[in-house]
Order: structure tokens, then C-alpha cells, then sequence
């Protein structure tokens, strides 16, 4: 197969919302540009005039100044608009021509429930709920956390939360006990907004235990909003306001929606880092808005026509991506329940029943239906799918011969960023042909280049950098008052430069291919896990004396990697059948699946270095047969001969 999958066509480029953005900007700045790549080439030198004109183009409802449009110039002080306000619910459910009555959400279940809701009705849903807040005393500066499924009520939550101000985290509710503490514990919730129970698999399990745990142990939380009427697991009931009470004294009308600073807090995501307890990042509401118009808009050509499915949780940052497709009349679709349930064929059952027109997922998924030998063609026609969205891990080039043959021919967007920024750092683009295994282009506006050992490079491999400021960036780390750990993670290792922890090769034309990570988090089919997280639970354990967790690549593996678990036992203690099992039942328990290693290997000993710490980075280099870059550091070297030699940790040929 040719190396471009997919060329570009002329005439449809011609009517994109990319292309009419690239004639305004030609207009205003009397620059001819011959096509994406200069266009890029302008936003990047002139980014604070590209994101002026980006925002006048756009209409999004702000008020207040745009000049300036940027504080200041280094990326890791910088604030966007300082002198802008906005509402961004307001923004998601504005009335347009012809809008009201179109359908916003659709809410679908495993067992086929259906609910759908016009802008209309989702706009009154939303101010009933933001009332109800309201006379709760939720207001500017709070935070709601949130234990839900993927449904149209926890989207109504989460826009009355932003509509008051009020900032919102959610997390899916089949994450364990101790990983939502660790969580919600940081940011000292006023109210808790949950589901009583969720259903896996055609299985009800009760979140009512979880509850009684977060209302004990966050002593913050005044008051747990019920957003379902399940009746439990039949334990003493926990004591929480139901939805429809709190609905019943009428709406905040949006009109009387406040506005806040283009920097106030919208979002609280949690990125786990290397070491310590999941970073409470950030995420203002007018970077986001305005990223995720620009992603929507330009690079995906979302609009009123378009049908959006991204396969989520509410514990994922493309819940929240997906959220803000509301803003350009984009229809979004909500599923909750397995993906293989009650028919291994029934997530893309659904996909093809609701007309789908772009399908968000993960390579694993894909990967997955590969495996199965599940040829979507087979399932449904899928006749007006034109577009898959992949991202969570690598997409790779022999996945898109597999679309094209078992699926449809359909343009395939392999996009990437996270939830540190919210975004996209390379994505989409209705300009660019697509090349087999690589994201058509860097996203508009952000100098994204490598870094190597030997500097900062355009083109080539190394670690992904963004040289400029941009809107996106987290406004901050929740309890980080002085900054300090927001420096350390992102701007520390290359000063004034965001520093992404992704390894990436950007070509000459213009695209980009992700090649894993470049740091110790763990990306464990398309979930970003922190190794602290697994140590937490699984030092906690007496037979565990020390423990390192990596990835391996592994390209038969779905995600095209491996969660391998290191462990030092106490004298005496062998890693037996009944061990593992138990390793893997606390990680799953207190942790969430994601957090259960593939393999897990008992070693007598870890690399440490001359000052005792633990080197993960020299046992990923073993496991991938990479020179080891710091074995001269490394006090006990023959740790690395043993684990290189050992027979659970080889791949199969």
C-alpha cells in the first residue's frame, strides 16, 4: 500500500472551516499563504496575532478587552487574555439559527436505553440544576467532585457546575477506593455529585460503599447529589439529595449565568506523575474553550451536521474534549456500559444504529476487534461514519490497512496530547493528506518541536517540546501555591519550554509520529498511570519489600505495549500462583484494571544508583534492549544482567 493513505482533495479542503480561517487571516494580515504549513509557519511567529485573530473569527461570547492578548512571553508564566471574560456553558449552549430544537445529547445505554436532548432541553435541564447549586451555595472558586457514568445527566452536572462558576472533577466509578481518595482528597470538595450504582456487563454494582468512604474521609463535603434513583446494594443508606430535589425550586436563567476571567479554574483533571500523589491540574475556562473550538472547528470540521461518539469514561480528558463539541452544534454521543455487552459487537452495533458521522476511540479498541477477528463491515454499513479519531496510545501503520479493509474507507486522525494540556499537540487536518501511521500535522498556533542531545530540532526524533506559550496550559496545580511543583514537572528540565514526556519524530512534510513515552508514566492501553500510584498499594503489602513498574513494548500486546511489574519479596516469600493473584486483586480493588500489570516477576534485587534511588529508567532500557545510558551510575549493575536474563520478561518472538 502507498505510503499516503489518503490524499488530499482539493475541493473538499476548499470548503472546510480551516480554509476559510486561512483566507480571514490572508485578509487581515495581507500575507499570502500557499497552503498549512506557512499558515502554521505565521501562527507560530506571530501566535499572539493569530490567537486575536483566532478569537474574532471564531464569535465565541466573550467580553471585556482582548488586548493583551498574552502577558508575557515566557510559556511557563504566560496568562491568555487576561483582560477577557466569558461563560463557558454559556458558550456550549447559545442559541443559534435553527439550533434549539436540533439534538445536542444522546444518551445510550448497554441495555439500550435511549435519551435524547434538543439544545433546548438540555439549556433548561442546565439551569434547573445550576439553581439548585446555587441555593446550595456552590459558587466561583468551589469544587464539585464527581463519581459518574458517561450519561446526560453527569453532562448536566458538569455544565451547571461551570455555569456558577464552580469548578468540576469527575472520575469513572470503576476506579477503587484509595485512587479516588487520593484524588478527591487533594482538593477539598463542597459537594459530591455521584451515581448510586453503575452496571458492567449486564452486572449492578452499588457505589454506596465508595460514597460512605469519600463523606468519611473528606470531611469538606457538605452535601452528595444523587443523580440516579438506584436503590443500593440494601446496606444502611447513605443520606444524599436526590436530583429532582434539588431541580424543584425553579432555573438560574442563562442569562443570569455570571461571567468569569478567561483564566478562572473550569476543570480539575489528575495526571500521574513518577513519584507522589496524582497532580490536581487546573484547566481555565477560556484555554479551553478556545483550544477546543480551534480542534473542533479547524482541524476536525465539526459543525451542526456532525455526530460525535468518543468512546469515554467521565474519568478521561476526552469526556471533557468531547464535551466542548457543543459549542460549534455538534451532536454528542454518550454510551455507558460495556463495549462488548450484551454482544461483543455492541458498541459497534450502536455506532452504526445512531449514524455516527465521527467515531472517537482508542488503539486498543481497534486492536482489540482485530484480535477478535470482528470485521466492523460485517456488523453495519456504517453510512455516514467518514471520519475515526484514535488516541490513548500509538496507532500503527498496519491498523490502518486494517480500517480500510475490515471497516471503511475513512479519513483516520491520529491525535495526541493529554490531559496536562487538555488538547491536542498533533492532530487532524482537512489541508494535509494522511500518511499511514502519523498525525497529519502539529496543532495550529503551538511551536511543537524535539530536543535532543544535541538541541532543539524542527524535524527529526526526540522529546516532544512546545517552544511558545498557548492558551491550554493548566492556569496552574491545585494546592501548588507557590508554583514549585508545576515548575518541576513541566518547565524544569528545559527552562521556558513545556516539556510533554512524549518521544516524537516530526517529518519535513509537515506531520508527526508518536513513539511512546519518554518519561516513567505509564501509558497502559490508552490509561496514563503514575508508577506511585502501584507502589502506594503494593508496598503496602508485607511480602513486598520494593517494586518498580514500566513499560514494555509490545506490539502484539492491544496498545502495542505492557504493564511490567518488578517485585523484591521479603526473605522466605516466593511470588507463587496465590501472590500474584492477590498482587492483582489489590491493584484492581484499590486501584482501578488499569492499574494490574500484565506480567508481574519476582527479581532479587533492584538497580539503584549511588545515592539509593530506584532507577526505572535503567530496567526500561533492559527490557527494550537499548544501550543502557547510565549503567556507570547504577551501584549494582548485576540487578540489570539478572533482569535481562530473565525468562518472564522476554517477549515472544
Amino acid at each position: 500500500m502507498p505510503r499516503v493513505y489518503w490524499p488530499l482533495d482539493e475541493a473538499q479542503a476548499q470548503t472546510s472551516a480551516l480554509y476559510a480561517f486561512m483566507q480571514h487571516c490572508e485578509r487581515e494580515t495581507h500575507t499570502r499563504f500557499s497552503g498549512y504549513l506557512e499558515l502554521q509557519s505565521w501562527a507560530v511567529r506571530d501566535y499572539e496575532r493569530f490567537w486575536q485573530l483566532f478569537l474574532d473569527w471564531s464569535r465565541l461570547g466573550v467580553t471585556g478587552a482582548a488586548a493583551p492578548v498574552v502577558s508575557e512571553r515566557d510559556c511557563a508564566k504566560a496568562r491568555f487574555f487576561p483582560g477577557l471574560r466569558l461563560s463557558y456553558s454559556k458558550n456550549l449552549l447559545r442559541g443559534s439559527a435553527g439550533w434549539d430544537d436540533r439534538p445536542a445529547v444522546t444518551g445510550i445505554t448497554e441495555a439500550g436505553e435511549r435519551l435524547r436532548m434538543t439544545r433546548r432541553e438540555l439549556r433548561a435541564a442546565v439551569e434547573r440544576f445550576a439553581m439548585g447549586l446555587t441555593r446550595l451555595g456552590v459558587g466561583p472558586g468551589d469544587r464539585v467532585a464527581a463519581v459518574v457514568r458517561n450519561t446526560p445527566e453527569a453532562v448536566v452536572a458538569c455544565l451547571a457546575t461551570a455555569a456558577v462558576g464552580a469548578m468540576w472533577s469527575s472520575v469513572a466509578p470503576e476506579m477503587g477506593e484509595a485512587a479516588v481518595l487520593s484524588r478527591f482528597s487533594q482538593l477539598q470538595p463542597k459537594l459530591l455529585c455521584t451515581h448510586t450504582e453503575y452496571t458492567v456487563h449486564g452486572v449492578r454494582r452499588s457505589l454506596l460503599g465508595r460514597i460512605r468512604t469519600l463523606i468519611g474521609d473528606v470531611p469538606s463535603l457538605k452535601t452528595v447529589v444523587a443523580l440516579d434513583s438506584g436503590s443500593g446494594d440494601g446496606k444502611a443508606e447513605v443520606a444524599f439529595l436526590p436530583r429532582a430535589e434539588l431541580e424543584q425550586h425553579g432555573a438560574l436563567a442563562m442569562d443570569e449565568w455570571g461571567e468569569f476571567p478567561f483564566n478562572h479554574p473550569l476543570f480539575v483533571l489528575f495526571s500521574s506523575g513518577t513519584t507522589g500523589a496524582p497532580k490536581c491540574l487546573m484547566h481555565g475556562a477560556g484555554g479551553t474553550l478556545v483550544e477546543h473550538y480551534k480542534e473542533h472547528v479547524l482541524h476536525s470540521s465539526f459543525g451542526p451536521r456532525e455526530k460525535l461518539f468518543f468512546h469515554t469514561s467521565a474519568g478521561w480528558m476526552m469526556w471533557n474534549w468531547q464535551l466542548s463539541a457543543l459549542a460549534c452544534g455538534t451532536e454528542i454521543v454518550v454510551f455507558d456500559g460495556s463495549p462488548t455487552y450484551p454482544t461483543q459487537d455492541a458498541l459497534l452495533r450502536m455506532i452504526d444504529r445512531e449514524q455516527v458521522t465521527v467515531f472517537g476511540t482508542s488503539a486498543t479498541y481497534l486492536h482489540a476487534l482485530q484480535q477478535l477477528g470482528m470485521p466492523p463491515k460485517e456488523v453495519g454499513a456504517f453510512a455516514r461514519l467518514h471520519t475515526i479519531q484514535s488516541t490513548g496510545s500509538i496507532l500503527y501503520d498496519a491498523q490502518y490497512d486494517w480500517i480500510e479493509r475490515d471497516f471503511k474507507r475513512v479519513r483516520i486522525q491520529s491525535i495526541s496530547g493529554g490531559t496536562d494540556i487538555i488538547g491536542c499537540f498533533v492532530l487532524g487536518n482537512p489541508l494535509l493528506p494522511i500518511h499511514r501511521g502519523e498525525s497529519q500535522c502539529v496543532s495550529l498556533g503551538m511551536d511543537v518541536r524535539v530536543i535532543t542531545a544535541q538541541g532543539l530540532r524542527r524535524h527529526g526524533e526526540g522529546e516532544l517540546v512546545c517552544v511558545n506559550p498557548f492558551p491550554s496550559r493548566p492556569v496552574g496545580i491545585f494546592g501548588d501555591d507557590s508554583g514549585a511543583r508545576f515548575h518541576q514537572t513541566y518547565f524544569s528540565q528545559y527552562p521556558g519550554m513545556w516539556t510533554h514526556g512524549d518521544q516524537v519524530t516530526l517529518s519535513e512534510q509537515g506531520s508527526a509520529r508518536i513513539l511512546g513515552r519518554s518519561d516513567g508514566t505509564l501509558n497502559v492501553r490508552g490509561v496514563r498511570i503514575g508508577p506511585a500510584e502501584i507502589y502506594s498499594i503494593v508496598l503496602a503489602m508485607p511480602e513486598v519489600l520494593q517494586a518498580v513498574a514500566v513499560e514494555q513494548a509490545a506490539p502484539r500486546e492491544p496498545g502495542g505495549s505492557r504493564m511490567v511489574l518488578l517485585v523484591v519479596l521479603r526473605g522466605g516469600t516466593s511470588l507463587d500462583r496465590a501472590l500474584t493473584l492477590r498482587i492483582k486483586k489489590e491493584l484492581s480493588q484499590k486501584g482501578s484494571p488499569a492499574h494490574v500489570p500484565a506480567v508481574i516477576a519476582q527479581v532479587a534485587a533492584l538497580p539503584v544508583t549511588d545515592s539509593g534511588k530506584l532507577s526505572e529508567k535503567a530496567v526500561r532500557d533492559v527490557l527494550h534492549r537499548r544501550p543502557l545510558s547510565n549503567r556507570a551510575a547504577i551501584k549494582n549493575p548485576e540487578a540489570l544482567d539478572a533482569i535481562a536474563a530473565h525468562p518472564d520478561l522476554r517477549l515472544p518472538g
